[in-house]
């Protein structure tokens, strides 16, 4: 079996990262929970989404999604739902609206080891895609503040929920990603940070690497090939939770290669296996 770091001498298999961003790039999530919250204050509605019911409500992929589904007791008091959609829709505006202002008056970094995987990956000429459910503001206001200004030159794809309207677990957003460049789901990895994400990512047919948060880290992630608890830097080397990571402590090309090798290797022999079940039965 290949170590990682033999895997620089030869073919490299691996042609790019596909990334999510809210969770995954930086730890955003407790931001967006009080966004929602302020918003809800400010519609005068009695809601409060404590971290235990914000946690629960990441398995809705969509703010908007998210409170049409809480809200759901409300419709009865619109004469429509077509105005309770409107409604939610004013809601999340609102939110929206917060959300940027947080991020912008804060100081929200990127998680360990993002910036340093970001440049290894540049330096080595891989490509670079995001692939994200948040709209392209939000990104932007998040990266413009923690990125050199050329940052959106670095990927080769933006796929956001302003250009695919399916929400993850819905492999839309990836299939975008991958189709843009002509690209074998073979030859990338997904980066994700929740359920419906590595549902997303694994139902393209991507090897999928999770780095869980303070929202996820009781979650399960039973089809992605590691699971940590950020990329880790040289003086903070992550954690390990699930998976194969070769004795590395650090997410860098060397083990991303050797995971998407190792998929492929597993792929193969489930096909050989499959094989020789149908020759014995045919015999």
């Amino acid at each position: 079996m290949a170590q990682p770091q033999e895997i620089k001498a030869n073919v490299r298999q691996l042609k790019a990262i596909i990334l999510d961003v809210d969770g995954t790039l930086a730890d955003t999530e407790e931001i967006h929970r009080q966004a929602f919250n302020q918003a809800f204050k400010e519609f005068e509605l009695d809601w409060s989404w404590t971290p235990k019911i914000y946690g629960e409500l990441l398995a809705i992929s969509g703010g908007r999604e998210r409170i049409a589904y809480y809200g759901a007791d409300l419709i009865g008091e619109f004469r429509s739902r077509d105005k309770f959609t409107r409604y939610v829709r004013d809601v999340h505006r609102l939110k929206t609206k917060i959300y940027r202002e947080l991020l912008h008056d804060g100081e929200i970094p990127l998680r360990p080891g993002v910036e340093r995987l970001l440049n290894e990956s540049r330096e080595s000429g891989l490509t670079l895609f995001i692939a994200t459910n948040s709209t392209f503001l939000n990104l932007k206001t998040l990266l413009d503040r923690n990125l050199p200004q050329d940052w959106i030159s670095w990927f080769s794809e933006i796929a956001t929920c302003d250009t695919v309207t399916e929400k993850k677990p819905s492999p839309a957003v990836y299939h975008s990603a991958l189709g843009a460049l002509h690209l074998d789901p073979a030859c990338a990895i997904a980066i994700e940070d929740t359920v419906n994400g590595c549902v997303a990512a694994t139902s393209a047919g991507l090897t999928t690497l999770i780095t869980t948060h303070f929202f996820t880290r009781s979650h399960h992630f039973p089809a992605a090939s590691l699971v940590v608890d950020n990329l880790g830097e040289r003086n903070q080397p992550f954690m390990l939770i699930s998976g194969d990571c070769s004795d590395s402590n650090i997410v860098d090309l060397a083990l991303l290669e050797y995971l998407v090798e190792q998929k492929q290797c597993h792929l193969l022999d489930n096909r050989k296996g499959s094989l020789v079940t149908s020759v014995q039965t045919y015999q």
